[in-house]
Protein backbone atom coordinates (compact mmCIF):
# COMPACT_ATOMS: atom_id res chain seq x y z
CA UNK A 1 0.00 0.00 0.00
CA UNK A 2 1.45 3.50 -0.99
CA UNK A 3 0.47 6.44 1.28
CA UNK A 4 -0.27 9.26 -0.32
CA UNK A 5 2.18 12.17 -0.16
CA UNK A 6 2.25 15.28 -1.98
CA UNK A 7 4.58 16.40 -5.02
CA UNK A 8 3.12 19.09 -6.68
CA UNK A 9 5.65 21.70 -7.71
CA UNK A 10 3.63 25.21 -7.24
CA UNK A 11 5.87 26.70 -10.06
CA UNK A 12 5.02 24.43 -12.61
CA UNK A 13 1.11 25.10 -12.50
CA UNK A 14 -0.97 27.61 -12.78
CA UNK A 15 -4.07 26.66 -10.76
CA UNK A 16 -5.45 24.43 -8.31
CA UNK A 17 -8.91 23.21 -8.66
CA UNK A 18 -10.45 22.24 -5.35
CA UNK A 19 -13.69 20.20 -6.53
CA UNK A 20 -13.29 17.83 -9.16
CA UNK A 21 -15.25 14.37 -8.93
CA UNK A 22 -14.08 10.80 -9.44
CA UNK A 23 -17.42 9.37 -10.66
CA UNK A 24 -16.53 6.14 -12.42
CA UNK A 25 -13.78 3.89 -11.00
CA UNK A 26 -11.03 1.45 -12.93
CA UNK A 27 -13.89 -1.04 -12.64
CA UNK A 28 -16.72 0.37 -14.56
CA UNK A 29 -18.38 1.17 -11.45
CA UNK A 30 -20.55 4.60 -10.84
CA UNK A 31 -20.75 6.50 -7.96
CA UNK A 32 -24.48 7.98 -8.37
CA UNK A 33 -27.29 5.67 -9.61
CA UNK A 34 -27.79 5.35 -12.98
CA UNK A 35 -30.87 7.72 -12.86
CA UNK A 36 -29.26 10.24 -10.99
CA UNK A 37 -26.43 10.51 -13.28
CA UNK A 38 -29.18 10.92 -16.23
CA UNK A 39 -30.88 14.13 -14.31
CA UNK A 40 -27.80 15.75 -13.33
CA UNK A 41 -26.25 15.80 -16.70
CA UNK A 42 -29.95 16.62 -18.02
CA UNK A 43 -29.51 19.88 -15.08
CA UNK A 44 -25.71 20.62 -16.64
CA UNK A 45 -26.84 20.46 -20.12
CA UNK A 46 -23.97 18.11 -20.30
CA UNK A 47 -23.51 14.74 -21.54
CA UNK A 48 -19.82 14.54 -21.66
CA UNK A 49 -17.71 11.84 -20.83
CA UNK A 50 -16.60 10.30 -17.25
CA UNK A 51 -13.59 9.78 -17.15
CA UNK A 52 -11.72 7.84 -14.33
CA UNK A 53 -8.66 8.88 -12.28
CA UNK A 54 -5.90 8.48 -14.27
CA UNK A 55 -7.63 9.96 -16.90
CA UNK A 56 -8.39 12.73 -14.73
CA UNK A 57 -4.76 13.55 -13.97
CA UNK A 58 -3.81 13.49 -17.62
CA UNK A 59 -6.01 15.82 -18.42
CA UNK A 60 -4.97 18.55 -15.53
CA UNK A 61 -1.65 17.86 -16.67
CA UNK A 62 -2.14 19.11 -19.88
CA UNK A 63 -3.85 22.07 -18.19
CA UNK A 64 -0.79 22.91 -16.01
CA UNK A 65 -3.73 22.74 -12.89
CA UNK A 66 -3.64 20.76 -9.72
CA UNK A 67 -6.99 19.11 -8.91
CA UNK A 68 -8.54 18.14 -5.52
CA UNK A 69 -10.18 14.64 -6.29
CA UNK A 70 -13.01 12.92 -4.37
CA UNK A 71 -15.99 10.73 -4.71
CA UNK A 72 -18.72 10.87 -2.17
CA UNK A 73 -20.25 8.10 -0.06
CA UNK A 74 -24.00 8.30 0.00
CA UNK A 75 -25.17 4.00 0.47
CA UNK A 76 -27.24 4.87 3.43
CA UNK A 77 -29.47 7.28 1.34
CA UNK A 78 -29.06 6.05 -1.89
CA UNK A 79 -28.45 2.54 -1.50
CA UNK A 80 -25.61 2.67 -3.76
CA UNK A 81 -22.44 1.68 -2.98
CA UNK A 82 -19.50 4.39 -3.03
CA UNK A 83 -16.25 4.31 -5.04
CA UNK A 84 -13.53 3.43 -2.79
CA UNK A 85 -11.48 6.43 -1.58
CA UNK A 86 -8.64 4.02 -1.09
CA UNK A 87 -8.13 3.73 -4.55
CA UNK A 88 -8.95 7.25 -4.96
CA UNK A 89 -5.75 8.51 -2.84
CA UNK A 90 -3.61 5.67 -4.54
CA UNK A 91 -4.36 6.33 -7.64
CA UNK A 92 -3.56 10.27 -6.84
CA UNK A 93 -0.22 8.57 -4.81
CA UNK A 94 0.58 7.28 -8.90
CA UNK A 95 0.31 10.78 -10.01
CA UNK A 96 0.92 13.01 -6.90
CA UNK A 97 2.12 15.58 -9.23
CA UNK A 98 -1.36 17.13 -9.68
CA UNK A 99 -3.64 15.58 -7.64
CA UNK A 100 -4.64 15.92 -3.84
CA UNK A 101 -7.01 12.96 -2.69
CA UNK A 102 -10.06 13.98 -0.28
CA UNK A 103 -11.53 11.08 1.27
CA UNK A 104 -15.62 10.60 1.84
CA UNK A 105 -17.56 8.73 4.51
CA UNK A 106 -21.22 8.76 5.21
CA UNK A 107 -21.97 10.34 8.64
CA UNK A 108 -24.71 8.10 9.24
CA UNK A 109 -22.49 4.59 9.22
CA UNK A 110 -21.55 3.87 12.87
CA UNK A 111 -17.96 3.31 11.79
CA UNK A 112 -17.34 6.66 10.14
CA UNK A 113 -14.95 8.01 12.73
CA UNK A 114 -12.55 4.72 12.40
CA UNK A 115 -12.65 5.71 8.62
CA UNK A 116 -11.57 8.72 8.69
CA UNK A 117 -8.63 7.95 10.81
CA UNK A 118 -7.74 4.89 8.59
CA UNK A 119 -8.21 7.38 5.43
CA UNK A 120 -5.75 10.20 6.99
CA UNK A 121 -3.32 7.67 8.72
CA UNK A 122 -2.89 4.85 6.11
CA UNK A 123 -3.56 6.45 3.28
CA UNK A 124 -2.78 10.15 3.54
CA UNK A 125 -6.31 12.01 2.67
CA UNK A 126 -6.16 15.35 3.18
CA UNK A 127 -9.79 16.35 3.41
CA UNK A 128 -13.07 14.80 3.40
CA UNK A 129 -16.18 15.79 0.65
CA UNK A 130 -19.80 15.87 2.50
CA UNK A 131 -22.84 16.69 0.79
CA UNK A 132 -25.74 16.79 3.58
CA UNK A 133 -28.65 16.49 0.46
CA UNK A 134 -26.98 13.36 -1.15
CA UNK A 135 -25.93 11.89 1.99
CA UNK A 136 -29.26 13.04 3.48
CA UNK A 137 -27.81 14.39 6.92
CA UNK A 138 -28.14 17.61 9.28
CA UNK A 139 -24.59 19.01 9.56
CA UNK A 140 -25.40 20.98 12.97
CA UNK A 141 -27.09 17.49 14.49
CA UNK A 142 -24.86 17.11 17.58
CA UNK A 143 -24.50 13.66 16.51
CA UNK A 144 -21.83 14.28 13.52
CA UNK A 145 -19.66 15.93 16.38
CA UNK A 146 -17.14 13.20 17.31
CA UNK A 147 -17.00 13.33 13.31
CA UNK A 148 -16.05 16.92 13.01
CA UNK A 149 -13.91 16.32 16.33
CA UNK A 150 -11.59 13.65 14.43
CA UNK A 151 -11.54 15.27 11.42
CA UNK A 152 -9.87 18.36 13.81
CA UNK A 153 -7.16 16.64 15.46
CA UNK A 154 -6.47 14.55 12.06
CA UNK A 155 -5.77 18.27 11.20
CA UNK A 156 -7.44 17.85 7.48
CA UNK A 157 -10.28 19.72 5.62
CA UNK A 158 -13.88 19.66 5.65
CA UNK A 159 -15.64 20.23 2.25
CA UNK A 160 -19.20 20.56 2.42
CA UNK A 161 -21.74 20.94 -1.00
CA UNK A 162 -23.90 24.07 -0.13
CA UNK A 163 -26.95 25.32 -1.63
CA UNK A 164 -28.77 23.94 -4.44
CA UNK A 165 -27.71 20.82 -6.31
CA UNK A 166 -28.28 19.51 -9.73
CA UNK A 167 -28.23 15.93 -8.40
CA UNK A 168 -32.45 14.42 -8.22
CA UNK A 169 -33.08 17.88 -9.90
CA UNK A 170 -36.20 17.32 -12.19
CA UNK A 171 -37.26 14.11 -11.01
CA UNK A 172 -40.16 12.96 -8.70
CA UNK A 173 -40.08 14.99 -5.52
CA UNK A 174 -36.83 15.38 -6.38
CA UNK A 175 -35.97 12.00 -5.72
CA UNK A 176 -36.53 12.81 -1.84
CA UNK A 177 -33.25 14.52 -1.37
CA UNK A 178 -33.93 17.98 0.63
CA UNK A 179 -31.92 20.92 -0.06
CA UNK A 180 -32.26 22.88 2.88
CA UNK A 181 -29.98 20.36 4.53
CA UNK A 182 -27.09 22.25 2.41
CA UNK A 183 -27.99 25.53 3.90
CA UNK A 184 -24.56 27.15 4.79
CA UNK A 185 -26.28 28.22 7.95
CA UNK A 186 -25.89 25.16 9.14
CA UNK A 187 -22.38 24.95 8.84
CA UNK A 188 -21.59 27.98 11.53
CA UNK A 189 -22.01 25.98 14.98
CA UNK A 190 -19.77 23.25 13.23
CA UNK A 191 -17.19 25.88 12.48
CA UNK A 192 -17.77 27.55 16.44
CA UNK A 193 -17.25 24.52 18.07
CA UNK A 194 -14.41 23.01 15.71
CA UNK A 195 -12.25 26.14 15.44
CA UNK A 196 -9.01 24.27 14.10
CA UNK A 197 -11.39 22.61 11.71
CA UNK A 198 -10.93 23.94 8.02
CA UNK A 199 -14.47 24.39 6.30
CA UNK A 200 -14.39 25.04 3.22
CA UNK A 201 -18.74 25.78 1.43
CA UNK A 202 -18.61 24.79 -1.66
CA UNK A 203 -20.23 26.19 -4.83
CA UNK A 204 -22.46 29.66 -5.25
CA UNK A 205 -24.42 28.83 -2.19
CA UNK A 206 -27.93 29.68 -4.10
CA UNK A 207 -30.28 30.47 -2.42
CA UNK A 208 -28.26 31.34 0.46
CA UNK A 209 -25.18 33.38 -0.52
CA UNK A 210 -25.51 36.01 1.98
CA UNK A 211 -25.73 33.01 4.85
CA UNK A 212 -22.51 31.81 3.34
CA UNK A 213 -20.56 34.89 2.98
CA UNK A 214 -21.88 35.82 6.78
CA UNK A 215 -20.11 32.49 8.06
CA UNK A 216 -17.12 33.02 6.21
CA UNK A 217 -16.61 36.60 7.50
CA UNK A 218 -17.55 35.97 11.25
CA UNK A 219 -15.47 32.36 11.16
CA UNK A 220 -12.13 32.74 9.55
CA UNK A 221 -11.72 28.80 9.58
CA UNK A 222 -14.27 28.86 6.72
CA UNK A 223 -13.75 29.30 2.80
CA UNK A 224 -16.02 29.21 -0.48
CA UNK A 225 -15.06 27.76 -3.47
CA UNK A 226 -16.24 29.35 -6.74
CA UNK A 227 -17.34 25.19 -8.15
CA UNK A 228 -20.57 24.58 -9.60
CA UNK A 229 -21.30 27.52 -11.70
CA UNK A 230 -20.64 29.79 -14.45
CA UNK A 231 -18.60 32.99 -13.33
CA UNK A 232 -20.76 34.36 -15.29
CA UNK A 233 -23.66 33.48 -13.39
CA UNK A 234 -22.15 34.39 -10.08
CA UNK A 235 -24.01 36.85 -7.86
CA UNK A 236 -23.03 40.53 -7.47
CA UNK A 237 -22.06 39.74 -3.28
CA UNK A 238 -20.23 36.81 -3.96
CA UNK A 239 -17.98 38.51 -6.46
CA UNK A 240 -17.54 41.81 -4.27
CA UNK A 241 -16.39 40.09 -1.29
CA UNK A 242 -14.23 37.89 -3.70
CA UNK A 243 -12.72 40.83 -4.41
CA UNK A 244 -12.17 42.49 -1.11
CA UNK A 245 -12.61 41.10 2.03
CA UNK A 246 -12.83 37.45 1.76
CA UNK A 247 -9.98 37.68 -1.15
CA UNK A 248 -7.71 35.18 0.78
CA UNK A 249 -10.58 32.14 1.67
CA UNK A 250 -12.04 32.11 -1.76
CA UNK A 251 -11.38 29.22 -4.18
CA UNK A 252 -11.03 28.01 -7.59
CA UNK A 253 -13.20 25.11 -8.38
CA UNK A 254 -15.05 23.54 -11.45
CA UNK A 255 -17.19 20.50 -10.40
CA UNK A 256 -15.36 18.41 -12.62
CA UNK A 257 -16.48 16.68 -14.91
CA UNK A 258 -20.23 18.55 -14.95
CA UNK A 259 -18.27 22.13 -15.36
CA UNK A 260 -15.01 21.66 -16.88
CA UNK A 261 -11.89 24.29 -15.95
CA UNK A 262 -11.51 25.50 -19.13
CA UNK A 263 -14.83 26.50 -19.34
CA UNK A 264 -14.83 28.16 -16.00
CA UNK A 265 -11.52 30.23 -16.66
CA UNK A 266 -12.30 31.09 -20.02
CA UNK A 267 -16.31 32.34 -18.37
CA UNK A 268 -14.23 34.27 -15.89
CA UNK A 269 -12.06 36.27 -18.41
CA UNK A 270 -14.56 36.88 -20.25
CA UNK A 271 -16.77 38.27 -17.72
CA UNK A 272 -13.70 40.29 -16.17
CA UNK A 273 -15.34 39.22 -12.69
CA UNK A 274 -11.87 39.65 -10.21
CA UNK A 275 -9.58 42.22 -9.57
CA UNK A 276 -6.27 41.48 -11.23
CA UNK A 277 -4.44 41.57 -7.91
CA UNK A 278 -6.48 38.73 -6.65
CA UNK A 279 -6.86 36.57 -9.21
CA UNK A 280 -3.64 34.45 -8.47
CA UNK A 281 -4.86 34.25 -5.35
CA UNK A 282 -8.49 32.63 -6.27
CA UNK A 283 -6.94 30.29 -8.48
CA UNK A 284 -3.97 29.34 -6.73
CA UNK A 285 -2.26 30.78 -3.41
CA UNK A 286 -4.99 30.34 -1.37
CA UNK A 287 -5.72 26.69 -2.40
CA UNK A 288 -2.08 26.17 -1.82
CA UNK A 289 -2.23 27.68 1.53
CA UNK A 290 -4.86 25.77 2.44
CA UNK A 291 -3.92 22.21 1.64
CA UNK A 292 -0.35 22.89 3.17
CA UNK A 293 1.29 23.21 -0.01
CA UNK A 294 3.00 26.58 0.55
CA UNK A 295 3.33 28.65 3.82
Amino acid sequence: MTRYEPAIDLDAIDAIDIHVHIEVDAHGHASLPADLVEAASKYFSTDGPRPDLDSVAEYYRERRTAAVVFTVDAETQLGQPPLSSEEIAAGAARNNDVLVPFGSVDPRRADAVDRVRRLVEDHGVRGFKFHPTVQGFDPSDSTHNPLYEALQEAGVIALFHTGQTGIGAGMPGGRGLRLGLSNPMLLDGVAADFPGLQIVMAHPSVPWQDEAISVATHKHNTWIDLSGWSPKYFPEALVRAANSYLKTRVLFGSDFPLLTPDRWRRDADAAELFKPEVVAGILKHNAARLLGLAA
